[in-house]
């Protein structure tokens, strides 16, 4: 099996074991509970492709998801939001314009854009300024007035409900609001002070005369840094306490405000002075709209990459409410849960599969069933936004996959949604499979009590690399054919490229069988394309394949289609009769007649081989006609020195049982005056090699050969 990452040794039998037949899930579950004892597993694992389930493990009942429920908030949202969608804040200024002074007041009505911060751009106030600006440029430098800020895009309470009480103190737990800045924190720094026993230095980031620190941080000897926080219910004061050593540098801790609204005003206010606009509390006495200015900080897809790829908690809550506000009129969380209603009925999924209490998947209280959820991946699959949504997705080393498998060596074949609540971890996405498919998978361990986080983790991405290993164990070699292809672009003709290929895979380990249908077949569940070792005939089949493909990604394609009837990979539609099914059908090749020929009537055992292989057969047996040269002359023909052009040919070893059309095949390559040489894979050299063809068949005891030529398709 060619593994596409390294593991350590700790995990390393684990997966070096057997690849199962169509995905064993019950070796993932066993896995499960050998590492995490106590541990509720779930598991679902789809196929677009396929359109159906191909691994299940308690995969309809029901699993807090974490983090992974945002997978629906952001699908439901690229599913009824236009895809330049953006969050609007918009600023109007009513009243009087009296030389530079504005009788009157400012508007704010927010949208619940959630990127006014730094986020991407240097500074937090960047949006905030610009409003000031736009106010400044209407030659306004005093404004005597009002702030007036519109809230009514959302309706509910700010904090989220149905979340424990300690998310509230952090801040992945920040209270949500239609105007908010900088996600609704503040980042609390703090240094030693100059003694032991001082107080320690503390300073707030941004700054805007919103947030008081009780400060009872004390600065004592060495390097102890064993501090504590507490934040008021209701009002933004944080109490600090604890030590910090005097030899620690700095230190510091991003924590939650209370009442967002209170925070962008006081941030707004703080732009206005920045800008040298003096505001002066009053009662304005005309309202009448003078210009109204819009912002946005980022579109829709930037946001949906902060969900789905940073899993930002702020962004899918304020989400959740924007899709109640524009689809069901409410912006509130179950005008959120409504719309994601609808959304699931339109995608033809049951609701009542999700238990939905928030957009971030921060609540306990929500629940999924994995098969729901691979089915909801596998609709956004084929969904025209689709591409949009999946590349919103983490990948190992970007977003919350940053230090998820790492060492995977083919980091592309995936996207995944990582999810952490306590006693809760999940794991969601699309995994790319070499035939072209794409799996949908969702993982869940619920109630992992005292086992370590990082164990749990450890455990899910061991799991999901094995999948990535069991469906993409053919990868390295299809690398390795499209190199190939790429290095012999200059050699032009079907003989010449035949002769090109056959050759380039001098050296190459033979292997009885070691080919099959991968995970799209139970029955021989081996790769697809296999490099590694041959036999004599997917060395045939290789070849061919990169002799005939028109380019590098046609390759896999090429492949199949020479190795399966219609090109459609099943057990049952792979040409396993060489002469029959696959010289036979015409397309790729056709036996050429030689003088001295003979032909005798053969009918392949084609039911029986496949009900040994418990695979049903509903064809008929048709004799077919074995047309070879003896042996004694086709030694003679392979004595004689070729006149003709440079050429290539398939041969066949007619075999001396009447249920068999061939034994064994390979090139034979005829230069200008030479004698033809037969490469083929020898089960006896135990490789692929190069020999006389008269030599050969000199030690053969068989009734004779077939010449076939290529054709090229």
């Amino acid at each position: 099996m060619n593994k596409l990452f390294k593991v350590t040794s700790r995990l390393l039998p684990f997966l070096v074991a057997p690849l199962f037949a169509h995905v064993n899930v019950a070796s993932y579950k066993s896995y499960v509970d050998s590492l995490l004892p106590g541990t509720t597993f779930g598991m679902s694992l789809r196929s677009v492709k396929m359109g159906r389930e191909i691994g299940n493990v308690k995969g309809n009942e029901f699993f807090t998801p974490a983090s992974t429920l945002k997978t629906l908030t952001t699908a439901a949202a690229i599913h009824f939001l236009p895809l330049d969608y953006e969050p609007k804040t918009d600023v109007t200024v009513l009243g009087d314009i009296q030389k530079s002074t504005l009788l009157g007041s400012i508007r704010i009505r927010g949208e619940g854009d959630p990127n006014i911060s730094a986020r991407y751009y240097d500074d937090p106030f960047y949006i905030l300024n610009a409003m000031a600006d736009s106010i400044q440029a209407m030659g306004i430098d005093t404004i005597v007035g009002r702030i007036d800020l519109d809230t009514s895009y959302y309706t509910g309470p700010w904090k989220a409900e149905n979340w424990r009480r300690n998310y509230y103190d952090s801040w992945y737990g920040a209270e949500i609001g239609p105007l908010g800045f900088n996600d609704n924190c503040v980042t609390i720094r703090f240094w030693p002070g100059y003694f032991r026993g001082d107080t320690a230095v503390v300073s707030i980031e941004p700054d805007v005369n919103y947030v008081k620190v009780v400060n009872n941080l004390k600065t004592v000897k060495g390097l102890k840094k064993k501090w504590v926080y507490a934040i008021d219910p209701d009002k933004s004061i944080i109490t600090l306490g604890g030590t910090i050593g005097e030899d620690v540098d700095s230190a510091s801790m991003v924590l939650p405000i209370r009442n967002p609204i209170g925070y962008f005003r006081a941030a707004f206010m703080y732009a206005l002075k920045n800008r040298g606009i003096v505001f002066k509390e009053d009662n304005p006495k005309d309202d009448t709209e003078l210009k109204t200015f819009s912002f946005s900080a980022a579109p829709l897809l930037s946001i949906l990459d902060e969900i789905n790829q940073r899993s930002q908690n702020f962004h899918a809550e304020t989400l959740l409410r924007n899709l109640g506000a524009q689809i069901i009129g409410e912006g509130s969380v179950e005008g959120g849960r409504e719309a994601e209603r609808k959304f699931l009925k339109e995608m033809g999924l049951k609701a009542a599969d999700f238990e939905v209490f928030d957009g971030s998947g921060l609540s306990p209280e929500n629940k999924v069933k994995p098969s729901t959820v691979t089915r909801l991946l596998a609709k956004m699959a084929r969904h025209p936004n689709g591409q949009y949504y999946i590349n919103s997705f983490a990948s190992p080393g970007v977003g919350s996959g940053a230090k998820r498998m790492v060492n995977l060596e083919a980091p592309w074949l995936t996207r995944f949604k990582t999810g952490y609540i306590a006693e809760v971890h999940g794991l969601v996405g699309y995994i790319y499979t070499v035939d072209g498919d794409t799996l949908t998978a969702a993982m869940y361990l619920n109630g992992t009590n005292t086992n370590p986080d990082c164990k749990s983790k450890d455990v899910l991405d061991t799991l999901w690399m094995r999948l990535i290993s069991y469906t993409n164990n053919n990868y390295k070699s299809l690398l390795q054919m499209k190199t190939l292809w790429l290095d012999a672009q200059g050699v032009s003709g079907l003989n010449k490229r035949l002769d090109y290929f056959s050759k380039i895979l001098i050296g190459t380990p033979y292997k009885l069988g070691p080919m099959g249908e991968g995970h799209l077949d139970p029955v021989e569940d081996k790769p697809l394309i296999y490099l590694d070792s041959v036999d004599c005939v997917t060395y045939l089949e290789h070849v061919v394949a990169l002799a005939m493909a028109k380019s590098e990604k046609s390759l896999y394609r090429q492949l199949q289609r020479l190795r399966y009837k219609g090109g459609k990979v099943s057990f049952l539609n792979r040409k396993h009769y060489l002469l029959d099914d696959w010289v036979g059908e015409g397309k790729y090749a056709k036996v050429i007649p030689m003088e001295g020929e003979v032909s005798v009537e053969r009918t392949m055992p084609k039911k029986e081989f496949f009900e040994n292989h418990k695979v049903k057969f509903a064809g008929k047996e048709k004799p077919i006609q074995v047309r070879y040269v003896p042996l004694d002359k086709a030694i003679e023909v392979a004595k004689k020195t070729h006149k003709g052009a440079m050429k290539v040919l398939g041969i066949g070893i007619v075999g001396s049982s009447d249920k068999i059309d061939l034994t064994h095949t390979g090139f034979v390559i005829y230069y200008p005056g030479q004698k033809p040489v037969l490469r083929h894979a020898s089960s006896q050299k135990k490789q692929v090699v190069e020999v006389p063809l008269a030599e050969y068949l000199q030690t053969r005891k068989v009734p004779g050969v077939t010449f076939f030529k290529f054709i090229q398709h």
